[in-house]
């Protein structure tokens, strides 16, 4: 059988921004050898296909969070024993940004556990992207919602993408998080894209969606004014304490899929796997690979949830003629 064939109407940028969701759910669903063959030749077609750029994640505020995001040990209406941290000092962040450079990663992603930046910790957290950014490190911030002139100041302190996931379908979302809306969640999308920053957003596999909020969800990311140059796919970490502790893990190949039709669908931003990757094994993250995904979070924490060890990366990387960018 031949691989799903795709419309070539185009924007200014070359790329379509005017998918379907029966043109997406075609591509997900047919036969996986073709998915992948589509999705690598996509891939080889703008990226280095031996090239995997690596990104560090710390968290700079930990915990009590007022959101109520179902999968997240940071929020406060869990009882997750998760210990609340106060905001770090910048020294501490900039020391850890040096450490992460001299292991191979090249851009420093900083989140901290608010609904959005307020205050005195809001100035904290620019003086931490100007350390950064010093380094001469890509920057990397997720603080939850943002306004106009805080996406313009994060610009001016020099950072080059800021992290917002939709993390699933539109449909779907209300099931997971109640506190912020959809639509929070574009306008702040929009806010970053209009400062001129890098977009970073993706989403949650495993937050019991179907198929089609998958395809709903990669949907929205495509059919944006411009694609996510970044798109963390994650494979949900459930955690003891939170309603989603218990989730059923999905199938891995409908999360191998998931990567392939992001990448055929958004073929010049890097998609990341993401979360979730110290309980996948080698193999399934050498399919991702193959699949299209071109970066991944070193380290062995991200924000409060174990990771792949670094040694771990570096001998996987080796047997399959990886190289960091």
């Amino acid at each position: 059988m031949q691989a799903a064939k795709t419309v070539l109407a185009t924007t200014d940028d070359g790329l379509r921004h005017d998918w379907t969701a029966e043109e997406v759910e075609a591509l997900f669903s047919q036969p996986f050898n073709d998915l992948l063959f589509q999705a690598q030749t996509v891939h080889r077609a703008n990226f280095d296909p031996n090239r995997i750029q690596v990104s560090r994640l710390i968290s700079i505020k930990t915990g009590a969070c007022p959101e109520d995001c179902s999968y997240c040990p940071q929020s406060a209406h869990y009882a997750t024993g998760l210990e609340k941290e106060k905001l770090m000092a910048v020294e501490e962040v900039v020391a850890a940004a040096r450490q992460a450079k001299d292991e191979g990663a090249s851009r420093f992603c900083m989140g901290a556990a608010w609904r959005g930046p307020k205050g005195e910790d809001f100035e904290v957290a620019v003086a931490m992207i100007e350390g950064v950014k010093a380094l001469g490190m890509e920057t990397c911030a997720t603080f939850g919602l943002l306004d106009k002139w805080q996406a313009s100041r994060l610009k001016e302190a020099g950072l080059d993408y800021y992290n917002h996931n939709i993390d699933t379908s539109p449909e779907h979302y209300s099931e997971v998080i109640s506190t912020r809306t959809f639509q929070d969640r574009l306008d702040t999308l929009d806010v970053v894209r209009d400062a001129g920053l890098h977009v970073c957003s993706g989403g949650i596999i495993g937050l019991g969606e179907g198929r089609a909020d998958r395809v709903k969800m990669l949907l929205t990311l495509a059919n944006m004014p411009k694609h996510p140059d970044s798109v963390p796919i994650n494979l949900l970490i459930p955690i003891a304490g939170t309603p989603l502790a218990d989730a059923e893990r999905p199938d891995n190949f409908d999360f191998v899929r998931t990567i392939a039709t992001a990448r055929i669908i958004m073929p010049k931003s890097f998609v990341r796997l993401s979360a979730g990757r110290e309980g996948m094994s080698e193999e399934m993250q050498s399919l991702c690979f193959l699949a299209g995904a071109n970066s991944i979070f070193c380290g062995q924490k991200l924000l409060t949830a174990k990771n792949a060890a670094p040694g771990q990366d570096k001998s996987l990387f080796g047997r399959l003629g990886l190289s960091p960018m």
